[in-house]
């Protein structure tokens, strides 16, 4: 199968590191909206495993690995209780959170892309549905606690883009039969770098034009 890139016992040492890190911003997000326990570990669980439920019940791929496997399930609630006893202690680590989150997103753009193929779609849907598994648990997450989704601000760093670009070259590489554990590596670690990029230099995405050739203004 094209989605087995790495070594089965590799594969699920980074996904589990990958949906602790996303359940951690979850986890923030919830203390910040001033949420109780329950509250964390429901932000914890759809910002981890959202995007990869949202691909596995587009392509079928059901019941859905979040459900199957007891690892991914629990890892967020792992990482909510973290979050409730000591949001302090994580919210002073946030630029490393930060940097887990954007190997996270790398990872998970690869393999749900790759998934995707796997299940028959062609690139441009494989493409796409490689950044909803990297994105999409965000996307879920600010919509639950009442925010625009910080990867449609303008006022945010891109997020997106590098997710697209990571499964772009996977639609690619998998195109010229050249998928391979080193390659896969090399795609997630380009998406991994423009997030970092994006962070560092304030990368945002253009917004609008007026007619006469000035941007909208901020709200």
């Amino acid at each position: 199968m094209t989605s087995q890139i790495f070594p089965s016992d590799v594969q699920q040492s980074l996904d589990l590191v990958g949906i602790f890190v996303f359940a951690l911003s979850g986890g923030l997000l919830a203390v910040r909206k001033n949420m109780d326990i329950f509250g964390i570990c429901v932000l914890a669980e759809v910002t981890a495993l959202g995007g990869g439920v949202m691909r596995d019940l587009v392509i079928g791929a059901t019941p859905v690995a979040a459900f199957t496997n007891l690892g991914y399930f629990v890892t967020p609630l792992v990482a909510a209780l973290v979050v409730f006893f000591l949001h302090p202690e994580v919210e002073r680590i946030n630029r490393a959170v930060q940097t887990l989150d954007a190997l996270g997103l790398g990872l998970f753009c690869v393999t749900g892309t790759a998934k995707a193929h796997d299940f028959g779609l062609g690139a441009v849907a494989a493409v796409a549905l490689g950044m909803v598994t990297a994105a999409g648990g965000g996307v879920m997450r600010d919509v639950l606690a009442g925010e625009i989704p910080s990867l449609l601000r303008w006022d945010r760093e891109i997020y997106a883009v590098p997710a697209l670009v990571g499964a772009a070259l996977v639609a690619v590489l998998i195109a010229l039969d050249g998928l391979t554990a080193a390659t896969g590596t090399a795609a997630a670690l380009t998406a991994f770098g423009l997030r970092m990029l994006a962070l560092k230099y304030g990368w945002r995405a253009p917004r609008a034009w007026r007619r006469n050739g000035s941007r909208t203004s901020e709200e």
